[in-house]
């Protein structure tokens, strides 16, 4: 629920995003697709986008299932024809067919799962060309690296190869055609090589689907690539979320760098995974960052305060951004 002082601040939030992150100009259709969880903020970007000059289309479907579930077919075909489309869903779209389909046809899309009116006035405040400079320079490490290595307190001993893989910068700056990437924003990322992860891996800020980590940290056994034992907070509906997808649901997807100042932990991963200076591990879907792995799944885990190395170059020591 919006509370009213919170409404100018939305507005201007909303106004910031579609005008100064997606660069929209009069006269563009901007699309936004929300649901029962995110209306308030999808009927702000549509009153933005109206203010704006922009004729708007505002599109609401159900409440997906989990996070990477493909939307239904015809927000599907909406999106591939929209040029720009702002999705404030409940669970993220990011990696579904969907999604790659509408940037493939040329169309900017934004993505903003589990969006909050506090997380969208506070992040889309920041100052968003010095979270693409950092971003691009975290990207250009993990593009050029060959082997990552991810240690934290509680015991986190993960060794991610990466070499020959492309990193992707998510800069909040989704200006050109076929670009997409979530708003808030900030993070390099990249898929690990498939099948070649090993080590364990404690997450003790968030996962999504599960919220904030509280008392015991969440401890997945990671072998060829693949999540072998899950115990710890919420393990019983972590398991379930990826088992109902098949054994393939626990490949190790994406290893990425949070570079945003203005991100703080708050149970949504969305926020959480950009917090600057946190690491983040996901399981699930890789197809869009280049991988072969393609399952209705794609969930993060954000640790707080992680040391990576880079081929032995510190790039995050102990949760403060160093590259």
């Amino acid at each position: 629920m919006i509370r009213s002082d919170d409404v100018k601040g939305l507005a201007a939030a909303a106004r910031n995003a579609l005008k100064s992150c997606m660069a929209v100009q009069p006269g563009e259709t901007v699309l936004v697709v929300t649901d029962a969880g995110c209306r308030p903020i999808g009927e702000a970007l549509f009153s933005a986008a109206g203010g704006l000059g922009c004729p708007g289309l505002l599109l609401e479907m159900p409440v997906a299932e989990g996070s990477g579930t493909e939307p239904p077919d015809p927000v599907a075909a909406a999106m591939k024809a929209a040029g720009v489309t702002i999705c404030p869903t409940s669970k993220s779209i990011t990696h579904t067919r969907a999604r790659r389909e509408a940037c493939a046809a040329g169309g900017r899309v934004a993505t903003m799962p589990g969006i909050t009116a506090d997380c969208m006035v506070r992040c889309l405040a920041a100052d968003y060309e010095r979270i693409a400079e950092v971003t691009h320079r975290v990207t250009a490490l993990l593009t050029r690296g060959k082997v990552a290595e991810l240690t934290c307190p509680n015991g986190t001993a993960l060794t991610l190869p990466i070499g020959g893989i492309d990193g992707i910068a998510s800069t909040g700056l989704i200006r050109e055609a076929g670009q997409g990437g979530n708003l808030p924003s900030g993070e390099g990322y990249l898929m690990p090589v498939e099948g070649a992860t090993e080590g364990l891996l404690y997450v003790d800020g968030s996962m999504a689907d599960v919220g904030v980590i509280e008392g015991a940290p969440l401890r997945i056994e990671i072998h060829a690539g693949r999540a072998t034992d899950i115990t710890g907070f919420g393990a019983d509906r972590l398991v379930a979320a990826l088992d109902a997808h098949g054994p393939r649901a626990r490949n190790v997807a994406e290893l990425g760098v949070g570079t945003n100042d203005r991100a703080r932990i708050t149970g949504m991963v969305l926020e959480d995974e950009k917090v600057a200076g946190t690491v983040h591990v996901a399981l699930g879907n890789n197809v869009g960052m280049g991988g072969t792995v393609d399952v209705p799944i794609h969930v993060d885990g954000v640790i707080r305060r992680p040391t990576l190395t880079i081929d032995g170059q510190v790039v995050v020591d102990g949760g403060r951004l160093v590259a």
